[in-house]
């Protein structure tokens, strides 16, 4: 592989002059570098991206960690992620732990080692405890949940908001009986959700009953669980609040086994937007979170941080919307 010393021996100019004219770092004359880039050429020569990282301490590439490459919402977040980070001439190093603690701090190392210059955090698993404090030795931002409670920058978006429209969207419909089956209420993002639910409730002077709040996890199996422990209810709810997508997925799945249809024997709403839930038979009502801009505002955010390491920590709220399909029944 041809060197930058080669290139000068050929060109007979000095390697510091090699250098100015492929970095274009001073002013060489039209001749010189005329002559540097015809041997240039002839060479092939490609500049070195791990020496040039060694130099400036910049490397171009952002890692991406996450805990549930298998969650629908986290893959369309990555792939904005990729998009924004390819706009903006950086590679993206993803890494998921799928569930295991060991694997998340392995991971986090790596990337550290592989001198990423700054890293997003995207944590799925409320069962996570990797202590206080992170003390990561490079920016760093939140997206969605983290396990600790970190001075960073973070974007989350207005989840108790989301919980709110998408239980009122039903006692719009005319419901009364209104179940919800939650994420793992240990994550900040649940326990909104729920409270929004709560406030729909009230606000519409509907009792809120404890039975009727059903706590799973935030996949598939959860919904699959979770309807089952709503079809058990009595007397049973009309309708059921599916905290992410991937839980009403689930929900759909169970009413189907029972012989059941949605929306006539059951009205659903989900949350998250995901590609699938418009092609979901029939196609399911849901919460919009804009999974675009959290990955546009996620990379914008950590080359802000890169850029200016000393400016305050910010947090950014991204607010959901509604998307009506074909899930809900009205009663009125």
């Amino acid at each position: 592989m041809a060197t930058m010393k080669d290139i000068a021996r050929i060109a007979k100019v000095s390697t510091s002059t090699v250098s100015h004219v492929i970095n274009n770092s001073r002013f060489v004359s039209d001749e010189i570098r005329e002559k540097v880039m015809r041997v240039v050429k002839e060479l092939n020569y490609t500049p070195s991206a791990l020496a040039r990282s060694l130099k400036v301490k910049e490397t171009k590439t952002i890692g991406l960690l996450v805990t549930a490459t298998d969650n629908p919402f986290f893959a369309e977040v990555v792939s904005g992620v990729e998009q924004y980070c390819h706009q903006h001439h950086y590679n993206l190093i993803l890494s998921s732990t799928a569930g295991d603690k060991d694997r998340l701090l392995n991971n986090l190392q790596t990337l550290v080692q592989k001198q990423v210059d700054g890293l997003l955090l995207m944590c799925a698993d409320a069962r996570f405890q990797i202590g206080r404090d992170l003390n990561l030795p490079l920016p760093f931002v939140i997206m969605d949940w983290w396990p600790t409670d970190q001075s960073v920058d973070k974007i989350f978006e207005n989840s108790e908001y989301g919980g709110y429209l998408a239980t009122k969207t039903l006692i719009d419909y005319g419901h009364r009986h209104i179940a919800i089956i939650t994420g793992n209420l240990k994550k900040s993002l649940a326990q909104n959700r729920l409270a929004g639910y709560q406030k729909a409730l009230t606000e519409a002077n509907i009792p809120l009953n404890p039975a009727w709040i059903i706590e799973e996890n935030f996949d598939i199996e959860g919904g699959i669980s979770g309807m089952q422990k709503v079809l058990n209810l009595t007397p049973r709810p009309t309708a059921v609040f599916a905290c992410n997508d991937s839980i009403a997925l689930g929900a759909y799945q169970t009413l189907w086994r029972q012989g059941l249809r949605v929306p006539q024997d059951m009205s659903v709403i989900g949350y998250d937007n995901i590609h699938l839930a418009q092609y979901m038979s029939p196609p399911l009502s849901t919460i919009n979170q804009p999974k675009a801009e959290l990955g546009k505002l996620a990379v914008e955010t950590l080359l802000q941080r890169i850029k200016n390491p000393q400016e305050n920590y910010r947090t950014l709220l991204l607010e959901p919307e509604i998307i009506e399909r074909e899930s809900i029944q009205l009663l009125k």
